[in-house]
């Protein structure tokens, strides 16, 4: 009984030490990267337990990558180390990645594929700021020479499968480096990703003006009138919530000016984000206090401040010359706006810069795309103003899918898909990738 007892304890410690050696790395990657070309700094971070290690890693970039020995800049990069064997997500963020640093951060694409994280921050966002105070080269084909370079590094230490991700203006990334470098991942998934043409791109305004019920669009813009119309009763409230927050609305001619802009963005973002339903939009019989709640719970107060706007200058430097954006709607509004001059996003331009939009590189990545824009899943929601603008591959010319999901919006994912059109994408990944996604 003894001996019996004594080999199911040897038995039991063998099975529990194997675990324990799965749930550790093998060997560490951090002396690897700090090995890598270009790499100043290599620090661990706290990770959850689907990483075995997770690393910030700022590597030296040229600000211009025709002149590599010019000026450079540190671009920050997080890594979570899975397995050198396995896939890797390469997420091209369009704005700044501290968030990425989160113990629990996980890019949905993690689990669904068992693989590593390269989560690029991107150039003139966060800390990746050339130190140059020169907005020329916050290009399009900069930031794909940023993911390049960063890409050809992470394959000195990953061999398996890469797929490059990124959600909003980073699926826009991920369409552009694309273009750029289109050999350099096996399968690209932008979400929610607009191609826009101009920087008031004229297919917006159409598309919010037909989603959903007319009824629901009648009440939004009843709203807007309303709001408008108890402008001068609710701009007590609204001076006092921005100094409360430290807001100030100079830029754009103060705040009143401020209020009208948000009534404005009121539409897009109600569908953007479709999180209120139309039953829960405020009427002439509610109070003031809940017309104003309801406005700034969707519109949001710090958009169009001096303090937020400094913040996306890069996105609107980019917006105003390269990647467009979108105007106002005015109708049904008849002379109730007394503040706002331009319907565009001009006046948000960095002070100082004279920009120009160029629409050719929209058109060439929409061009490139359509035609051999192979190994793409394209997701986007019904009702989300970006899909007005959406990425549409060319039938018969590509492989390429692009998914819709019903009544959705801007937080469209692959994990609250419909159960068939998930199951579409991961066909479509299983067969690209050649690995057993998990369901």
């Amino acid at each position: 009984m003894r001996s019996g007892y004594f080999y199911l304890f040897i038995v039991g410690f063998l099975a529990a030490q194997s675990v324990l050696s799965q749930s550790k790395p093998i060997s560490s990657i951090k002396g690897e990267l700090e090995n890598l070309q270009g790499v100043n700094s290599v620090v661990t971070l706290k990770c959850d337990t689907f990483f075995l290690e997770k690393y910030l890693v700022k590597i030296d970039q040229p600000v211009d990558h025709r002149k590599k020995s010019g000026p450079s800049f540190s671009q920050r990069v997080y890594i979570g180390f899975k397995g050198r064997n396995k896939p890797t997500v390469f997420v091209t963020e369009g704005y700044g990645g501290a968030y990425a640093a989160w113990p629990k951060y996980l890019n949905e694409l993690c689990p669904i594929l068992d693989a590593n994280l390269v989560f690029v921050e991107h150039r003139y966002f966060g800390e990746s700021i050339p130190d140059t105070g020169n907005w020329k080269y916050h290009t399009i084909e900069q930031s794909a020479n940023d993911h390049h370079r960063i890409n050809q590094l992470m394959k000195q230490i990953f061999s398996g499968k890469f797929v490059s991700t990124g959600i909003s203006k980073g699926g826009q990334t991920t369409m552009y480096y694309k273009y750029y470098f289109p050999e350099d991942v096996d399968v690209w998934i932008p979400y929610v990703a607009p191609l826009n043409f101009s920087i008031a791109d004229n297919r917006v305004n159409p598309f919010i003006n037909n989603i959903d019920g007319e009824d629901c669009r009648k009440k939004i813009v009843a709203f807007q009138k309303l709001a408008l119309y108890r402008q001068d009763r609710l701009m007590a409230d609204f001076n006092k919530l921005a100094k409360t927050e430290g807001y100030h609305y100079n830029t754009i001619g103060g705040n009143e000016a401020g209020f009208e802009y948000i009534v404005l963005e009121y539409p897009f973002a109600f569908w953007q984000w479709g999180f209120i339903p139309c039953k829960d939009i405020p009427t002439n019989s509610d109070h003031d206090s809940t017309v104003l709640r309801h406005l700034l719970e969707v519109s949001p107060l710090d958009y169009f401040t001096d303090e937020g706007m400094r913040d996306m200058w890069p996105f609107f430097y980019q917006a105003l010359t390269q990647i467009g954006y979108y105007d106002y709607d005015t109708t049904g509004l008849g002379n109730q706006l007394d503040y706002v001059t331009d319907l565009t996003f001009s006046p948000f331009a960095p002070p100082g810069t004279n920009l120009k939009f160029k629409k050719k590189y929209m058109k060439n990545v929409d061009e490139f795309l359509r035609t051999k824009g192979d190994n793409m899943i394209c997701l986007y929601g019904e009702y989300d103003p970006w899909s007005s603008t959406a990425f549409v591959p060319e039938a018969g010319k590509t492989n390429a899918l692009k998914v819709v999901k019903k009544r959705g919006s801007h937080t469209t994912q692959i994990n609250n898909l419909p159960e068939h059109q998930r199951n579409q994408v991961l066909d479509s990944l299983e067969l690209w990738l050649n690995v057993k996604t998990n369901r």
